[in-house]
């Protein structure tokens, strides 16, 4: 029997938390509800769910600290973080998605495009195997082992992050506008803004480090593009 996706579910009111997980167990998934920060700690500690749904305004810590955690905690930093808020100004859609949310649902939102999100970071989350190892300059991508290094060193990206840099890895030295970007690495996922784009774009910068961050260019009123050159590091004296 094919293992259903667990889904945790970190809301504080009851009614919506009942709601969502109803909607989740027809649609083939398993949810599990935690109402507060300490709650949903001890959730992930005991067993890790494919995807997290989580509230802004939470008793306790806030989803955005949480957020930050588990962003920063090996273990939970690849887990696609999804947050449900009645906070929807374009300013606190930027702070979740710089938080480490891979998407953002403002309250109140309907069940239908809940799941077509949920599967949407799901898909993000098994990219599609597109050849054993692209390598572009120094920077080398492993599709079959999800594994990215640059001159030999490890890093470390979250799931959007890597399904990002494998299409402008294989894709190198061209330019790749915003929806043509949301189109290729969200696939049908109509609801991403671009905006979002940008947010882990920044992102996938930040783990590639200073030097090999440099490789993704930003074509000014066109879009994106990832070159095999290095722009040179100002010397450390």
């Amino acid at each position: 029997m094919r293992r259903q996706p667990g889904v945790l579910i970190v809301e504080d009111e009851p009614a919506i938390a009942e709601l969502i997980a109803v909607n989740l167990r027809h649609n083939g998934f398993h949810p599990t509800w935690a109402m507060d920060s300490a709650s949903a700690q001890r959730e992930l500690d005991a067993v890790l769910p494919d995807v997290i749904l989580l509230d802004w305004m939470l008793p306790g810590e806030s989803g955005l600290t949480l957020a930050r955690r588990w962003r920063a905690n090996p273990r939970t930093k690849a887990i696609p973080i999804i947050m449900l808020t009645a906070r929807g100004d374009e300013a606190d859609r930027v702070a979740g998605l710089d938080a480490g949310a891979d998407d953002y649902i403002a309250k109140p939102f309907s069940t239908k495009e809940l799941l077509a999100r949920i599967r949407a970071v799901l898909r993000r989350r098994a990219p599609e195997q597109v050849g054993a190892v692209v390598v572009v300059g120094e920077l080398s991508l492993d599709s079959a082992t999800y594994r990215v290094s640059f001159k030999s060193q490890m890093l470390k990206l979250g799931p959007t992050e890597f399904k990002l840099l494998q299409h402008l890895m294989t894709h190198a030295e061209r330019v790749h506008s915003r929806p043509q970007l949301l189109d290729k690495v969200w696939g049908d996922h109509v609801f991403i803004e671009e905006r979002t784009v940008d947010v882990h774009v920044k992102r996938l910068r930040e783990a590639l480090g200073a030097e090999a961050g440099q490789m993704i260019e930003t074509v000014r009123g066109a879009g994106y593009r990832l070159t095999s050159q290095c722009a040179a590091l100002p010397a450390v004296h």
